[in-house]
This record gives structure tokens, C-alpha cells and sequence, in this order.
């Protein structure tokens, strides 16, 4: 490279500084007109411009040559030294040359037009100061980018520009470009030689002994080489062979690569064995995704996890992948596992509570039941309507019965059946409660003189009131399966991992309607059994049913917010330790007293017995 002498350098022009950005590679001779060149031998690595710390005093952090290039030069060189020897071209005329390196940069490109248009380094254009190029017409560049950017301020001169390289269609508008000229033919005259016949039956071997034809598709079967150019200490370079590219190959197979054998360059601050990083971050694992950083080059980018449902099972996916319906996503994000079924079941331990629990209320039930039907006779049996007492008794022993209808895997016909079988039989349980107060409260009025409530005392009443209280729930369900039944259903968003298999309840308004049936029929229970608590009666249960329903209200009230606000198998828990609360409610306030009298006191179980005690007690 040639320098250029102290002699030749010009002081800075007032108001304009000097140079800070100077071009380090330039080669120049001196002659009466001038040919400029812009090639691209050299490729800068500058320092990042970062605002944070304090910058690098050095703005070229490491130049890196590309040797091919250098035989643009020297043919540039060549043809002007040729031209200079022979007196009849230009006569009398010193013909000079000024050659800029672009340093493959359209920066660097606009600034070596520039130069070349102004005073020696000093960016000044339309000022004639000091020595001025005569600069009569500009070379390059070799790609359609650099000669893209270097049109662009050459032109504005009218100063001829001829290019040897590819050129973009765009640039090929002479309104554009009118001072733009191409030095090589057009490729597509190469195509279009191809698209005749001659040629494409062509067959010879080139210089290297590589056989060249065409396919049935007029293109070259050719492969090609994959070079590595190492750079030694002495600044001596040499081409290795690591691999080659055959289109042609077999899938898979057409490119193949010697990664032991390439050496990367030092600037990778890395052993030269190890691929280096393309990216300014590490890769995104699987369970990541990338998210662009805004205002930062494509290849910076934040890893953020992949949400709740979604996976990414490779290295820098750009989005997660949502898992199937049937399938979610496992703790690292990386991989779709199959949900579980969920539902109450009976290997499971709050599933074998719930149903020890109601086969042991089922027995006492039984028990309490065959103990009343063994002393039918007695009179704290036939005081309290015998056959009221074996209605509930059932009904009771039913609904513990039912309560292991909502345990288990659910089906469709359990599902039609197990609401609307509990909501009728614990309709009977109720009705029975509320003939028993009412009857009770009749007694006592019927005892008043001049009373004509004897004639509504008996059997007839009593199962008038469990009747239709009863028929009118049966109404309600066979309405509600009618109209809208229950159904299997499964619900696979509610619970992550779990697939809730349920008994969907159809219409949400006629099961509550079934509901609020039983708790009108408590209520009135309640109120009746309230009034009547404290009649002299020996055989008056009313105190036992207000407190029973009393229990049943509190019960049910506390499953309604219960039942909104839980999901999956601990619904259907809930659901059956209402039912058997509820239900044991009523067993445990009624009965223990006649089952007291009628297994430890036996001598109480007596008419005349029953009459004194009760005048002492009530």
C-alpha cells in the first residue's frame, strides 16, 4: 500500500473538522486526470457504540483481508500502466488512478465517494479548496449493494460510473442511473444461451478434471467445495477443504461437512475448535420461547417460559405449541402428558370414608328400624304412629343407600337416576317428618273440649301429606328429566392435568327448584315443630324435629356456596356428606330416645309409665 506524503496533506478548512472517520486502506498516483475504483478487499470489525461505559479510545477493533479481491486491483493497476506506456493513447495526458476500500460496508462507500470528489481527506464536497481531484469518471463496485450506494452520491456529480459486478434490476432504469454503466453482460444472456439445445446435450471436463453437464431441467450438475480460510501469525493465508454441497445427492446427504476440521478465526475470543455464537444471546430451551428485544438486531431476543398449557420441545421455537384438549403441559413446559380421569372413587381414601360412613348409617338405620318393628306393640312405638315411623325409617335408610350412587366412575344411567332419586326419597323422608308434626299438633287440639279435630286423626291424613308432599317432588324430577335430564359430561379445563369426569345436572334451575322444594318442606316442618315443642304431651316429638330440621336447614344452606365454588370429585363430596349429615340429622334427633326407653328402660315402656313421666317432665 502506498502512503500518502506530508506534502500532499492540507490543513483543516475553517469550520469543518478534521477527519475522525478515516479510511486506512487507499491506494493513489498522481497524474493530470484521475480514475477512481471502490473495492471491498478489507473487512472492518468496529467497536459497539455502547453509552454505558466509557468508549474505546480505538475505533477499529480488527481488519480481516479477503485475498480473492486483490486481482481487482491489480488488473485496475495493470490496464492504467499499460495505457501510460503507450504514447498514441492520451498523448501529452497523465493519466492517474485513486483507489478506496469500501470495506464491504455501504457506510464506508458513501464516505470513499465523498472522498474521492473532495480534497485529499477532507470531506468537503462542492468546495474547491486547495488540491481538488480531477476525478473524470469512478470503477466498482463488484456487488449491486456497493454500486447501489456508491450511484447514489456519483451520479448527483454526473461523474461516469462503470460497474463489473452484478447489478439489481432496479438499477438498470437509465432515469435513475443515467451515468451508470455495465461493464459485463446481463446473467440472463447466460440463462437464455442455456434454454438451446445444443448446450444441453453438452458434455466435457473443466481444468480441475470435473466432468460439467446439464440436467433434463437445463441446470449445471456441478457440486461445490466448502473452503476454510486460515489465517497464520505471519499474515500468510491457505485454503482447507472441509466439505462439500452436491444438490444432487441423496436426501439427506448433499451437504456434508468435516466439523474437526475447521478452524475458526482468533476475533471469536473461543478455542478455534469450538462453533462459535451467532446469536448475542444463549439459545432458548425447550420450555422457552423467544420474544424479540425491541430496538436490538433479529438475533437478540429474551427467553420467556412457555404458559400454562403450552409446550416447546425444541431449542429457539419462536412460540409454544398448545397441548391437545386431552393432554397439558408437564412441569418444564417441554412435553404433553395425557390428563388423568378424575372422579370420586372408591380406591381412594375419602371415597372409602364416604362410603364406610354410609354403610355404617345404613345399618344403624336397619337396626333402629327392626328394633321399632320388634316392639311394634309397646306403647312409645304406637304413641308416635307406627307406620309413619317405618316410612322414614326406609326413606332414611334409602338415602344413605343413595349416597353411593355418586361414588364410582359416573355413567349415563346412574347419572339420569341419583339427583332425582335422593331428591324424591329425602322428599319422603320430609313429608313423613312434617305428618308426624302435624298429627302431633292435631292430638292436642283434638284433647280441647268441643273439638272436631278427632275426625282428621289417623292413618288417612298422615298418608295424605306423605303422598302428595312426595307426588309433588316426583312432579318436579320427571319435569326436570323431561325438559332437560342430567347427562355424562366431562369437564377438561377446570383442574390442570385432570380430565373431570362428571354427571352434568342438565338444567341448573330445576335442580335447585328440587332443592328448594325439600327446603320448603323443612321450613314448614321447622315452624311446626317450633309451635308445638311445648304441648303436655308424653309422647311429643316436636322438640326432636325442631332440632332435626334446624340441623337439615344448616346443612343444605352451607352446600349451596359450597357447590358453587368447588370443582371436580370434592363437589360429589360435598354433595354426599350433606346427604348423609342431613339425613343422620334426622336418625340421631329422633330415635335415640325410643331406642333409649325401649333397650334400657323397658319397665318405662308403659302406658301408665309414659303418662307419669310425662306429667313430671313436660
Amino acid at each position: 500500500m502506498h502512503s500518502i506524503p506530508p506534502s500532499l496533506k492540507t490543513p483543516s478548512i475553517t469550520g469543518i473538522v478534521t477527519d475522525s472517520y478515516p479510511i486506512l486502506h487507499e491506494i493513489f498516483q498522481l497524474g493530470d486526470f484521475v480514475i477512481g475504483e471502490i473495492v471491498s478487499l478489507f473487512l472492518l470489525f468496529r467497536f459497539s457504540t455502547n453509552f454505558i461505559k466509557q468508549p474505546s479510545s480505538q475505533l477499529i477493533k480488527e481488519v480481516i483481508a479477503v485475498p480473492k479481491n486483490y486481482q481487482d486491483i491489480l488488473a485496475f493497476v495493470f490496464a492504467l500502466q499499460e495505457i501510460r506506456k503507450n504514447p498514441t493513447i492520451l498523448p501529452n495526458v497523465t493519466l492517474g488512478f485513486h483507489i478506496y476500500d469500501a470495506y464491504h460496508s455501504n457506510r464506508m462507500t458513501y464516505k470513499s465517494s465523498l472522498d474521492l470528489l473532495s480534497s485529499q481527506h477532507i470531506s468537503a464536497p462542492n468546495y474547491r479548496c486547495d488540491l481538488q481531484n480531477n476525478l473524470m469518471a469512478v470503477i466498482g463496485g463488484m456487488y449491486s449493494e456497493i454500486s447501489l450506494s456508491l450511484a447514489t452520491i456519483i451520479n448527483t456529480y454526473k461523474v461516469p460510473q462503470f460497474t463489473y459486478g452484478s447489478l439489481d434490476s432496479s438499477m438498470k432504469e437509465k432515469t435513475l442511473f443515467p451515468f451508470l454503466y455495465r461493464m459485463v453482460p446481463d446473467d440472463i444472456h447466460e440463462y437464455t444461451g442455456i434454454l438451446h439445445p445444443f448446450l444441453r446435450q453438452i458434455t466435457f471436463n473443466n481444468s480441475a478434471g470435473e466432468t460439467i453437464r446439464f440436467d433434463e431441467n437445463q441446470e449445471l450438475i456441478a457440486a461445490f467445495d466448502v473452503t476454510n480460510w486460515v489465517t497464520f501469525p505471519n499474515q500468510s493465508f491457505d485454503r482447507i477443504k472441509i466439505g462439500s454441497l452436491n444438490p444432487w445427492a441423496p436426501k439427506g446427504k448433499e451437504l456434508t461437512i468435516q466439523d474437526e476440521s475447521i478452524v475458526w478465526h482468533g476475533k471469536f475470543n473461543q478455542s478455534l475448535s469450538v462453533v462459535p455464537i451467532s446469536v448475542c444471546n444463549d439459545n432458548c430451551y425447550p420450555g422457552y420461547s423467544k420474544k424479540k428485544k425491541d430496538g436490538e438486531p433479529f438475533c437478540c431476543y429474551d427467553c420467556i417460559p412457555c404458559p400454562e398449557g403450552k409446550i416447546s420441545n425444541k431449542k429457539d421455537m419462536d412460540f409454544c405449541i398448545e397441548c391437545a384438549k386431552d393432554h397439558y403441559s408437564n412441569l418444564d413446559q417441554n412435553k404433553c402428558i395425557p390428563k388423568v380421569m378424575s372422579y370420586l372413587s372408591y380406591q381412594e381414601p375419602l371415597g372409602i370414608t364416604l362410603a364406610l360412613s354410609a354403610i355404617a348409617l345404613t345399618l344403624i338405620t336397619a337396626l333402629v328400624l327392626g328394633m321399632m318393628m320388634k316392639n311394634q306393640d309397646t306403647p312409645i312405638v304406637k304413641a308416635n304412629n307406627k307406620s309413619i315411623t317405618y316410612i322414614l325409617l326406609i326413606s332414611l335408610l334409602l338415602c344413605f343407600l343413595c349416597s353411593l350412587l355418586f361414588i364410582g366412575e359416573p355413567e349415563r344411567v346412574i347419572c339420569l337416576l341419583r339427583q332425582t332419586a335422593f331428591c324424591i326419597i329425602f322428599s319422603v323422608s320430609l313429608s313423613s317428618v312434617l305428618a308426624k308434626t302435624i298429627i302431633v299438633a292435631l292430638a292436642f287440639m283434638a284433647t280441647q273440649p268441643g273439638s272436631r279435630m278427632k275426625k282428621w286423626l289417623g292413618k288417612r291424613l298422615a298418608n295424605s301429606i306423605i303422598l302428595s308432599c312426595s307426588f309433588i317432588q316426583a312432579g318436579i324430577c320427571t319435569l326436570w328429566l323431561s325438559i332437560s335430564p342430567p347427562y355424562l359430561d366431562t369437564d377438561m379445563d377446570s383442574l390442570s392435568g385432570k380430565i373431570i369426569v362428571e354427571c352434568n345436572e342438565g338444567s341448573v334451575f330445576m335442580f335447585y327448584c328440587a332443592l328448594g322444594y325439600m327446603g320448603f318442606l323443612a321450613i314448614i316442618s321447622f315452624t311446626v315443630a317450633f309451635l308445638a315443642r311445648k304441648l303436655p304431651d308424653s309422647f311429643n316429638e316436636a322438640k326432636f324435629i325442631t332440632f332435626s330440621m334446624l340441623v337439615y336447614c344448616s346443612v343444605w344452606l352451607s352446600f349451596v356456596p359450597t357447590y358453587l365454588s368447588t370443582k371436580g370429585k370434592y363437589l360429589v363430596a360435598v354433595e354426599i356428606f350433606s346427604i348423609l349429615t342431613s339425613s343422620a340429622g334426622l336418625l340421631i334427633c329422633i330415635f335415640p330416645p325410643k331406642c333409649y326407653i325401649i333397650v334400657f328402660r323397658p319397665d318405662l315402656n308403659k302406658r301408665d309409665q309414659l303418662i307419669r313421666v310425662g306429667n313430671k317432665t313436660i
